[in-house]
């Protein structure tokens, strides 16, 4: 079967601008497109250097500030990764997450429009509400956290008002980032694993998950066959919790599986949510039959893609002082 990390274009085919590249997605997705894209970054709070890119400074809540990285480097494509993407930081912030996973869009929405720049966003599963259930692309969000309502908001918003979208609803994406001073959860993880610290993990709620580089292979398939106004759900085959994905990278990475313990992470639920409290189970399946016939690809099951990442990180599960992005099987064609 094909692999499109084989599909190498011989000149570089475009622009792309990703608003927030020192996030863990837009860096990321960043070292993904820069060998064969002429790549913009912009940052606000933490300045970022990385070869082959251009970063500049843009607070996306300042209009001029967007207009003007709009109108100098008319993007053929802008993938919006500035936001809040902690649920319980959203729950602590709410007029912030609203000012960024929203406003921010909004404008960068509206120049996008101005300057003929397809506009990509990057959503999650969390607007909908956890019920034990396959939730559709049509399905109707019922988000019951602050996180999922702004970008239930922003999912709207967009399909209402741009002429040129791509919305990306994804699961809970893993991998290592480029910001010294904010790890992700997975470096995290691997870090207290390799020193041999105990590790309490969420049993509360399931998602699936992906390797990062799963979305940007799925985004690079849907610019070479320039696919405009989709909301398209971008998740493993399989669903589940916290605990049950660090056991299996466990199994996978020969860590010590005894230091993970079953626990109960903080899941703030809206005051105004159908939902009493977080004592529930939550799942958060999101169907991929569109995105598979769609695209004519096949999504991986949750151990196919740590599988993936072990090969790209070469076993690594220690040093993520080297974060790389490296080859391996990635999404197959049907």
């Amino acid at each position: 079967m094909s692999n499109i990390l084989t599909i190498k274009p011989k000149t570089k085919k475009g622009t792309i601008l990703i608003v927030g590249i020192s996030s863990f997605i837009g860096s990321n997705l960043a070292e993904h497109f820069k060998h064969d894209y002429k790549v913009i970054g912009t940052y606000h709070d933490t300045p970022v250097s990385l070869d082959g890119i251009v970063c500049v400074p843009c607070d996306v809540l300042v209009k001029e500030e967007v207009q003007s990285v709009l109108y100098a480097f008319r993007p053929d494509i802008t993938i919006y990764c500035a936001g809040i993407s902690s649920v319980i930081e959203c729950a602590k912030r709410e007029s912030f997450a609203d000012a960024l996973n929203t406003s921010g869009l909004f404008n960068v929405s509206e120049y996008c429009q101005r300057y003929k720049s397809q506009i990509c966003y990057i959503s999650s599963g969390y607007v909908f509400g956890g019920e034990d259930k396959n939730y559709l692309e049509m399905d109707i969000p019922d988000a019951i956290t602050t996180y999922g309502r702004t970008q239930a908001a922003a999912e709207f918003y967009i399909q209402k008002t741009s002429l040129n979208y791509l919305v990306f609803r994804c699961c809970r994406l893993y991998g290592r980032g480029i910001n010294p001073s904010q790890s992700t959860w997975f470096e995290l993880m691997q870090k207290r694993l390799s020193e041999g610290q105990a590790l309490p993990m969420d049993d509360n709620v399931k998602v699936g998950f992906l390797d990062v580089a799963y979305l940007a292979m799925i985004l690079r398939i849907c610019i070479e066959k320039n696919v405009s106004n989709r909301l398209l759900q971008v998740c493993s085959k399989d669903i589940m919790t916290h605990y049950e994905f660090s056991k299996e990278y466990c199994r996978l990475f020969d860590s010590q599986v005894d230091l993970i313990n079953r626990s109960k992470w903080m899941f703030p639920i809206s005051k105004n949510s159908m939902r009493s409290g977080s004592g529930d189970k939550l799942s958060f399946r999101l169907d991929i039959s569109n995105i598979e016939g769609y695209l004519n690809i096949d999504m991986p099951k949750i151990e196919e893609s740590l599988q993936f990442t072990l090969k790209k990180l070469k076993g690594s599960s220690l040093d993520s002082s080297h974060k790389t992005q490296g080859g391996g099987e990635g999404i197959k064609f049907i």
